[in-house]
């Protein structure tokens, strides 16, 4: 499993609006890309810093997906008032989650 992860900084008022157009704009984006495993999207309300990590099944997954993933993540800055700070990727050594 691969993950993309990008930081965004923006005003703290706008974290909100942040996670709306993540959940309105990059999943449905994300979701249309071969290979999406899941996001995590984490957020200091107080800083208005955010991390969202995007998970793929394969290298290729994660790459074939960076057109789509980018011009989604470019509205979604836009309309929020943030801007990107890095975005890096990972190969996920480790997986392991627990049920609620």
């Amino acid at each position: 499993m691969y993950a993309r992860v990008s930081t965004f900084e923006g005003p703290p008022e706008w974290v909100e609006d942040g996670v709306r157009l993540a959940r309105e704009v990059i999943v449905p984006a994300a979701r249309l890309q071969d290979g999406f495993c899941g996001i995590y999207i984490l957020v200091d309300r107080e800083s208005g810093r955010s991390l969202c990590v995007t998970l793929w099944e394969t290298e290729e997954d994660l790459r074939a997906s960076e057109e789509a993933v980018v011009r989604a993540k470019a509205e979604s800055v836009q309309v929020a008032g943030a801007s990107v700070a890095s975005t890096e990727r990972y190969e996920v050594a480790l997986n392991e989650l627990v049920s609620a």
